[in-house]
């Protein structure tokens, strides 16, 4: 398998956590974005979207951070990022969403991108948009997980699912971003515990061959 990737791409680190929970060994092929190397060739040709991650397993490409993870979750089964039953797995599936929906799209490069350099925001103006959303949205993460019985040491149960694998890559890019964080300690608490495996701290965008 050949993952391509963007150290500090948030979708990227969602599935470089889920390779390293399923122990499934891949080529690590960088594509800077800030270089906008995704619009460039060899990539452009293989993603339609140009954009990261993208996973090529033997003749198959597959786009979408968390398609990449069911997909790896369907045809490598242990451990279950998707445990449980139908109720279990929409939580966790929601809880992903959350984060994936409702707070990356807004504070994406391209978006941030767009607000710079189209409408002319100034710095701290973007700064101030990204903070806005990523605390609001982790708010509602919070109320999500704070009193539910399904919580546990991670989002979902005492063992790391699709929604911790969603959470992690958040938490640090609002670390990088100095939003304020003290509002939402059961997220923080699931994060901490995250962390102390290696799945999450060895594939952490700083331990990445492209960090700069």
């Amino acid at each position: 398998m050949q993952l391509f990737n963007y150290f500090r791409s948030s979708a990227s680190y969602r599935v470089r956590i889920a390779l390293a929970l399923k122990g499934l060994n891949y080529d690590y092929v960088p594509v800077a974005l800030v270089r906008n190397e995704q619009f460039k060739e060899p990539f452009s040709e293989l993603s339609s979207a140009r954009l990261v991650p993208l996973l090529k397993d033997g003749d198959k490409l597959l786009t979408q951070s968390l398609a990449i993870i069911e997909y790896l979750d369907e045809t490598h089964p242990n451990p279950p990022l998707l445990p449980g039953d139908a109720l279990a797995r929409a939580r966790i599936r929601a809880l992903a969403l959350d984060v994936a929906c409702e707070i990356h799209p807004l504070n994406n490069l391209r978006v941030l991108r767009y607000l710079v350099h189209d409408l002319k925001v100034s710095e701290d103006d973007k700064n101030r948009w990204y903070r806005h959303w990523v605390e609001q949205g982790l708010d509602a993460v919070e109320r999500q997980i704070a009193t539910h019985s399904a919580t546990g040491k991670f989002c979902h149960g005492d063992a790391p699912t699709l929604a911790d694998c969603v959470l992690v890559p958040q938490i640090h890019n609002a670390h990088r971003l100095d939003c304020r964080l003290d509002h939402v300690p059961t997220v923080m608490r699931v994060f901490d515990a995250c962390m102390r495996l290696d799945a999450f701290a060895k594939t952490q965008p700083s331990a990445c061959p492209d960090a700069a």
